[in-house]
Parts: structure tokens; C-alpha cells; sequence
């Protein structure tokens, strides 16, 4: 009876996290068409805008990790899913950049509270002997979310859709999600003695070496998802951009298969270095589009869906791994923290990366912008080989 409950909240919490990100993934390659579109904004202009959603659930990802090993994790998750759904409704009133901006902050302060609540959530519905399988299948609700949600937004951008029908979009979705959310069947959480407010209590200072490599990574991966349809645009890439993260998803797919069960197993610092070495080889190639686009269009667009590929396999080895490794360095009062320092992490990249990439793009090209975060990457690699993987198996506590 214990296992279908687990079983039941397991599968509502998937639909939830699957439903919120598609909502997420369907704006995230229109909004700079948008941006551009409706209120005329230049490059370095709408990366200032993107990064704000980024900026402020970074803002916030500390403190939600706090409240959430606190407090009752499920109310305050579905709050946090409410606000977020209820800004894309906001969306559709902004009649000013200055308005749209406001909006978009409450959206990522929101982003920031349900996405660690979520996370959270799995750990503990999820049998600790499962839980690498667990975070593994719950991350790829992500990548079915990121396979079809920016494919659809460009399609529907593509096809002259209004930018009103495609925000609806996004807010039925995650209208539905929080429907799920509200399903899911949580463990009792005992009250906890609430400690003495100390920086640990919002960070895990253990993970900071692992949160140090995996901001240097997140950075090209923030300028991918953001900018890769305007760089094929700019390159003259004639196929529909939006199956580059239909291809992105599918490599996330495969990867999720098997290396959540390898990081259960226990060869977690392994899966990254493997993830590592893959990431660097896709973003060099991205980046060399431009020059091999003039020698053969059509082996470039091959090329480019590969790289895609590539890149999903890449990250969709790491990220349950990485999740594992915050998880293993964290006793179990500090779930919430361990998951909000990784979440953080990722955010700070994703923000840096955003407005690296509009700004590279405005005095420059997109592709030396890939080729700048294609160098990150290497120094990711070498910190995390030399520093992380020593100080992971050092501290680690289980």
C-alpha cells in the first residue's frame, strides 16, 4: 500500500514538474522575438530582461532551501506554483518594457521557490536506494518539457500565431500542473528545532567546489537556450530551429535511462567527468557552425542537430549526478539547502550566460559567444577533475 502511494505522488509530481516546464520552455525562445517585436529592444537590452527572471530566483533559491527544510514543504511549494502561474496571465497585460520586467522578477522569484520545492519533494516521496533513479526520471519531465515546449513556441511563432494565443499556452499548462501539484501525497515532516540563522543554513558551504564547476558550465548552456535560434538565424540556417531542442531533449532522454541507475550504484563523480568531456566537444562544434555553414550548408544543418544531440547527452548525464552529489554532501536536515545551492548554481550561470550572450552579440557575433563558453567548459572540466572530485569523495556522507 506504502509503494502505490509513493507510487501515486511519484507519478502526479512528474505531470506537475513535466506541465511547469513546458509552460517554461514554450515562452523561453519567443520571448526575445517578442521582446524585439513589441517593444523594440536591442540584443544587450533583452538579455538585461531574460537575465532578470534568473537574477531573481537566484535571489531567492538560498532562502527557499531554509524555508523549505523549515517549514511544510508542500504548502509552500504550491504557492510558489500559483504566483508562477499567475504570471503568465501577467504577461498578457504588460503594456510597458518597465512593467513586463516587473512581472518577469515575481515570475523568477517564483521559479526560484517551486523548482527547489519540487526537487525537494522527490527526495523524500523516493526510497533513498532509488533516489539517483528517482531525480533521474523527474529530470527527464524537464527534457520532455524542453523537447516539446520550444519546438512548439517556435512553431507557433513561425506560423504567425499572436503572442497572446502562445502566453495562453503556457498558462493553461501550468494551470493544469498546479492541479497535479496539488495531488501529490507528501510524508509527514515532523517540526524541527529552528537553529540559529547561519550562512550554512542557506547555502551548503560543502557544495560550493561542485557549485563553482557547475556555474562554468551553465553559462554556454544559458546562452544555448536563449539565443541558439537567433545565432541559426544569423548564420542562415534554413531549417526550423525549434527541432534543435527537440534533439536537445532526446539525447537528455537516452542519457536519463541509464545514468541514473549508474549514480546509484555510486560512480557519480565518473558520470560527470564522461557528461564533462561531451559538453566540451558540442559547444567547440557549435561555435565552428559559422565557418562550416560557408563550405556546406546542408552538412551544417546536419551538424547542428547533432550537436544538439550531443549536448543532451552531455547534460542529461550530469544532472542527476550533480543533483547526487549536493544530496550526498548534505546530512538529511539540509535537503532543502543541498538542492538550492545546486539550483543556485545553475541559475547564476544561466543569468551570467544570458547577458554575456546579448552583450557578446551586440558588439560582436553569437558564435564567438559559444566560442567563449566553449573555453568555460574546459575550465570546468580541469576544476572539476582536480578540485571537486577530491573534495567530494573526501566529504561526502554517503
Amino acid at each position: 500500500m506504502k509503494d502505490r502511494l509513493v507510487t501515486r505522488g511519484y507519478c502526479f509530481i512528474l505531470a506537475a514538474n513535466f506541465l511547469l516546464f513546458f509552460g517554461f520552455w514554450l515562452l523561453m525562445p519567443v520571448l526575445p522575438f517578442y521582446l524585439l517585436e513589441e517593444f523594440g529592444a536591442d540584443k544587450a537590452t533583452i538579455g538585461v530582461v531574460l537575465s532578470c527572471y534568473t537574477v531573481a530566483g537566484l535571489c531567492i533559491r538560498p532562502f527557499s532551501g531554509y524555508l523549505l527544510d523549515t517549514f511544510a514543504r508542500k504548502p509552500l511549494y504550491l504557492l510558489a506554483y500559483f504566483i508562477f502561474t499567475a504570471m503568465f496571465a501577467g504577461y498578457l497585460v504588460a503594456g510597458t518594457l518597465t512593467v513586463f520586467i516587473l512581472f518577469r522578477i515575481i515570475h523568477g522569484v517564483s521559479f526560484g521557490m517551486v523548482t527547489v520545492g519540487g526537487n525537494t519533494i522527490v527526495i523524500d516521496i523516493m526510497p533513498s536506494s532509488r533516489r539517483g533513479e528517482g531525480l533521474g526520471y523527474y529530470g527527464l519531465a524537464n527534457n520532455l518539457a524542453m523537447s516539446t515546449g520550444p519546438m512548439m513556441g517556435l512553431f507557433l511563432h513561425d506560423a504567425g500565431v499572436s503572442y497572446t494565443i502562445i502566453f495562453c499556452c503556457s498558462l493553461g499548462a501550468c494551470l493544469l500542473g498546479f492541479l497535479c501539484a496539488s495531488a501529490v501525497k507528501t510524508p509527514y515532516k515532523p517540526p524541527v528545532k529552528r537553529e540559529p540563522i547561519s550562512l550554512d543554513r542557506f547555502i551548503l558551504l560543502k557544495g560550493l567546489p561542485g557549485g563553482i564547476s557547475l556555474l562554468l558550465l551553465s553559462i554556454p548552456y544559458g546562452m544555448t537556450t536563449n539565443y541558439v535560434a537567433m545565432y541559426a538565424r544569423q548564420i542562415n540556417i534554413q531549417a526550423s530551429t525549434g527541432f534543435f531542442f527537440t534533439f536537445l531533449a532526446a539525447g537528455m532522454a537516452v542519457s536519463r535511462l541509464f545514468s541514473g541507475r549508474l549514480v546509484d550504484k555510486g560512480k557519480i563523480t565518473q558520470i560527470i567527468m564522461a557528461g564533462l568531456y561531451v559538453v566540451v566537444i558540442s559547444f567547440f562544434l557549435l561555435s565552428a557552425c559559422v565557418y562550416v555553414i560557408q563550405w556546406n550548408s546542408a552538412f551544417c544543418t546536419v551538424l547542428f542537430f547533432c550537436i544538439a544531440l550531443m549536448l543532451g547527452v552531455g547534460f542529461g548525464t550530469m544532472f542527476p549526478a550533480y543533483n547526487t552529489l549536493f544530496v550526498n554532501l548534505a546530512p538529511n536536515n539540509q535537503r532543502g539547502t543541498a538542492t538550492s545551492t545546486y539550483l543556485t548554481s545553475w541559475d547564476v550561470g544561466i543569468g551570467i550566460g544570458m547577458l554575456a550572450g546579448g552583450y557578446i552579440a551586440e558588439i560582436s557575433t553569437f558564435d564567438k559567444a559559444y566560442l567563449v563558453g566553449a573555453c568555460l567548459t574546459i575550465v570546468a572540466t580541469l576544476y572539476f577533475k582536480m578540485k571537486v572530485t577530491p573534495h567530494y569523495h573526501k566529504n561526502k556522507l554517503r
